[in-house]
């Protein structure tokens, strides 16, 4: 659209006319491509392949920020467990060491004993120091991802439910794992550049359409008005190889892209087997440490009394007390490893996203 103004002054040597006129004048041009050789059609596959990218990446970070939490919270449950479970090994191992000393006061035991029940204190506490720290360093990645202090957390839900088998859960990464489906929209957009490139070498044909209008002012009034339309066509002859240089360009990308695709597929399969063999084998690890617990509970107790009674040395009971925390701990670290697993076979599923 246009217009314009103009003032023609008849006191110039070279104006004619019956006295001064102002002009106004306007014009209103319209263009309808009618045939573009498909680039139209193509830049807005391109646009909806990129919008669909970017909400796809959106949800496969969203995820990734879901495993991260679960992750974070899961290591704070397990080492608090553990500062807990090296607290109570520091007590009981004192009490062993105040026990030594008696049975030494009253000769039962040599200096030996009371030397090795001082040295497991030492140990206790010191991995006790060691815990408390990896508790601090987990509290604090929970607080960064968060921005929330961990306070008395709530005992983790349970675990969503799993695919049925390893194929079920491999054909749901394929389909829904928002990474992989991103990438594929990523490849509809890239083929859509190809396309779009190769309209440009392509016949081009619009509508045009003009209205325009001029009016004089003067002793007499005059109006102009035009109405034109026209087909125009665009057609490429020389165009310098630039056309084909840009098809090849966006063909190359789509090729980069379609690689990108098969690689994520490979590394998206790999995930999902490797989570779900590391679940099963945190489920076994869970079973064979609580019955681990159970068993070393029962030594140790054992260990106790016939300590007391001058069958066992101290160092057994020591050895018998050592194995009983370990195994708690043992215990504590495959339940947050199989609730974490299980989250990981989750997001490489792409369904993380829909629990909560």
């Amino acid at each position: 659209a246009g217009g314009g103004y103009e003032y023609i002054d008849t006191t110039s040597p070279f104006a004619f006319g019956l006295g001064d006129r102002p002009v106004a004048s306007a014009q209103l041009q319209a263009i309808q491509p009618i045939y573009t050789g498909g680039k139209i059609s193509a830049g807005i596959r391109q646009a909806e392949a990129g919008i669909s990218s970017a909400d796809l990446g959106f949800a496969a970070a969203r995820q990734d920020l879901i495993l991260s939490v679960v992750t974070a919270y899961m290591d704070v449950v397990r080492d608090r467990e553990a500062v807990a479970i090296r607290k109570n090994n520091v007590d009981v191992t004192s009490e062993q060491v105040r026990a030594a000393q008696d049975r030494f006061d009253v000769g039962v035991v040599t200096r030996t004993d009371v030397a090795q029940a001082q040295a497991r204190l030492e140990g206790a506490r010191a991995a006790l120091a060691g815990a408390e720290a990896t508790l601090q360093g987990s509290e604090a990645n929970y607080e960064y991802l968060t921005g929330l202090r961990p306070g008395d957390l709530a005992p983790p839900p349970p675990v969503p439910p799993l695919p049925a088998s390893l194929e079920t859960a491999l054909a749901s990464a394929i389909t829904d794992n928002p990474t992989i489906a991103a990438a594929r929209e990523d490849l509809r957009a890239a083929e859509a550049a190809v396309d779009s490139a190769k309209a440009d070498g392509r016949p081009q044909i619009s509508l045009v359409g003009t209205a325009s209008m001029q009016e004089t002012f003067g002793s007499a009034d005059l109006r102009d008005t035009s109405v034109s339309a026209l087909a125009q066509a665009r057609i490429p002859l020389l165009t310098g190889g630039v056309v084909k240089a840009q098809t090849e360009g966006a063909k190359l990308r789509r090729e980069q892209a379609r690689r990108v695709v098969d690689n994520l597929e490979t590394q998206v399969r790999a995930q999902v087997t490797q989570a779900w063999y590391s679940y099963e084998a945190s489920l076994r690890s869970i079973e064979a440490s609580r019955r681990q617990v159970e068993a070393a509970e029962i030594a140790y107790e054992g260990a106790k009394e016939e300590l007391a009674v001058g069958v066992r040395s101290t160092l057994d009971a020591l050895d018998q007390e050592q194995q009983l925390f370990e195994a708690r701990l043992a215990l504590v670290a495959a339940e947050r490893d199989a609730y974490v697993a299980a989250h990981n076979l989750l997001r490489a599923t792409g369904a993380l996203g829909t629990i909560g």
